[in-house]
């Protein structure tokens, strides 16, 4: 006896058909993911604070950058005035940042504090002198 060819038919005699709807999409699990959703959060946030100076700068996510910028390590950000950027290198931050726990809660804290620092960088200011929203807690 010859095997005989599979049949894709189900129990009332149909050929496999596809889904009318698309496959769902996959949650945001990846490092990757969650660093480029945490930038994009903080980045709206400052240009909400800051919509004259940051509103039409453009906050980008790499991996690694292409070559020592400062020369005292790796650069976790860099800054173009001139093109109105912002780039964070997702690798630097993930990987050189010691946090106290490393979970999603922490991760996601590094990636907006080095959005942060690097519009402040950006803005000629202090971190800690950024006035989000004017608030004064003295």
């Amino acid at each position: 006896m010859f095997p005989r060819p599979a049949h894709r038919h189900d129990r009332h005699g149909r050929s496999g058909r596809s889904s009318v709807l698309r496959p769902p999409l996959r949650p945001l699990a990846a490092r990757t993911d969650l660093f480029a959703v945490s930038v994009a959060a903080a980045a709206d946030y400052l240009r909400g604070a800051y919509p004259e100076e940051l509103g039409d700068v453009t906050f980008m996510v790499a991996s690694m950058p292409a070559s020592e910028q400062h020369g005292d390590g790796i650069d976790r950000w860099s800054i173009d005035r001139s093109r109105r950027s912002i780039v964070l290198y997702r690798v630097p931050v993930q990987r050189l940042t010691r946090l106290h726990l490393n979970d999603d809660l922490h991760r996601r804290m590094a990636a907006e504090s080095c959005t942060f620092q690097a519009a402040a960088e950006y803005l000629g200011l202090d971190p800690w002198d950024l006035d989000l929203g004017g608030h004064s807690f003295h």
